[in-house]
């Protein structure tokens, strides 16, 4: 069930908050173990669901989300759990308060199930890391969720619970959304606070992973709030961001993108979709046309802020610890270790230069519509060879201008590939036009027939 299901459930007592999450952790205990999502699960749970559905007997819910069971990706901080971003080099003490995304779901009434996986230091988009192995995708065990929010997406494709929250700083919310046939919202920069910021800090953004757009927009409301914690973020009132999302597409002007400064690359499934999805939004009124936005080549700007970001966790991982890293992780760093100050300030001119291009074509186009990513899943156990060329070749090929650009992106399931496997296309809208992104979102989501989770086999 979605959260908007569930919600109206528990005002008409037709359900409880309680019920919802036994159904839920039995859910989880017969498949987690196939699956591999949780990093810890909250023994609190339960009593929070108490707490819930006595305030709804009481005809008196504290917020938008109460008693809809959420997850938590384990590079932010829940407090009362340690924070330990899939690497075996961090401290197991847990942390001291919430980060700003997850107090929203609290103050919205949440149940906090618990702390999905992520790729360690959410750096690459395998989903295996050295802490907890290889997390599964449900549709396929043999296949990756992807990353680096694997926990959440197979969380969520494996219906334990609707809401789920990912990080991603080149793609890592939409790129397993993508995978496991679920919505991924990468936000506009800011519009979402966080903190501690990680080490993609000024390109990467908390998000909703949900099984439908309107859950995504549900659950944007309460992690959208402005927190004094995060000095990026922006000061925006309190908003219901389902408002307007049902107003379509009828005339907004969609610009199907095939280049990011770059071909990416994009196979005969993925052409497909995305033809199929330029189609329905078409059909629906948008006026569609191939356009490019003549960015500078995003594979050169963000390789040097990915190369960047990683050096400098190896520099402060200490000495005794770092043969514990991800051996990919290490290799990256220590080839771009070395970048001088001068090229990392050119790659810097670079993005604000693309930011610039995009805001341009955006005087023209309301929507952009590309690709998620250049197949299906991938396997699970391939090894991870050559990292920087499967960066822009195998991984986020799609996704990661648009962390260099700031804007919102939305991954949208599209439908299964001969192999019953989830594929998806992505739209974008102008910085600060999270909206319009929604709106797009949801006019392929009404048009598209993708089943609302993985059709879970026996666990073996």
């Amino acid at each position: 069930m979605s959260a908007e299901t569930l919600l109206a459930l528990y005002a008409r007592r037709a359900l409880s908050p309680v019920e919802t999450l036994r159904a839920v952790t039995e859910r989880v205990a017969r498949y987690n173990p196939w699956v591999n999502a949780f990093a810890a699960l909250n023994p609190r749970a339960l009593v929070a669901a108490g707490e819930s559905e006595a305030r709804w007997m009481a005809g008196r819910p504290m917020g938008l989300l109460d008693g809809v069971p959420s997850t938590v990706k384990d590079l932010l901080n829940l407090a009362g759990f340690p924070t330990r971003r899939g690497s075996k080099t961090t401290d197991a003490a847990p942390a001291a308060e919430d980060a700003p995304a997850v107090l929203g779901l609290k103050q919205a009434g949440a149940v906090i199930l618990g702390k999905t996986t992520t790729t360690e230091f959410g750096w690459k988009s395998p989903g295996d890391c050295p802490l907890h192995g290889i997390t599964r995708n449900p549709w396929n065990r043999e296949r990756t969720p992807g990353g680096s929010s694997s926990g959440a997406g197979a969380a969520g494709a494996a219906c334990f619970g609707p809401l789920h929250i990912g990080t991603d700083a080149g793609g890592s919310v939409r790129i397993p959304a993508a995978f496991c046939g679920l919505v991924g919202v990468k936000p506009s920069f800011g519009r979402i606070p966080q903190w501690p910021l990680g080490a993609f800090a000024h390109v990467a953004c908390a998000g909703p992973m949900t099984r439908t757009v309107r859950d995504a927009a549900l659950m944007f409301s309460a992690m959208a709030q402005h927190d004094l914690r995060d000095p990026f973020c922006l000061p925006d009132e309190p908003r219901d961001w389902r408002q307007g999302i049902e107003d379509g597409v009828a005339g907004l002007r969609v610009a199907v993108v095939r280049r990011l400064g770059f071909e990416p690359p994009l196979d005969a499934d993925g052409e497909a979709a995305l033809l199929g999805a330029a189609k329905m939004l078409e059909e629906q009124g948008a006026i569609v046309e191939e356009a490019d936005p003549g960015l500078p080549d995003t594979r050169a700007i963000f390789g040097r802020v990915w190369g960047v970001a990683l050096a400098r966790l190896v520099a402060t991982t200490p000495p005794e610890k770092r043969a514990l890293l991800d051996q990919g992780l290490a290799e990256v760093a220590e080839r771009e270790g070395g970048m001088s100050a001068v090229d990392f300030l050119g790659a810097e001119a670079l993005r604000i230069e693309a930011a610039h291009a995009m805001a341009r074509f955006h005087q023209r186009f309301d929507i952009l519509l590309t690709a998620a990513t250049p197949t299906a899943a991938f396997a699970a156990d391939q090894p991870t060879i050559r990292p920087t060329e499967a960066l822009w070749r195998d991984w986020a090929p799609w996704t990661f201008a648009f962390n260099l650009t700031r804007q919102p992106a939305i991954s949208v399931p599209i439908g299964l590939d001969e192999a019953g496997m989830p594929r998806a296309v992505q739209v974008a809208a102008a910085l600060y036009r999270d909206d319009l992104a929604f709106r797009a979102a949801r006019a392929l989501e009404r048009a598209a027939e993708v089943p609302a989770g993985a059709p879970l086999a026996e666990p073996a």
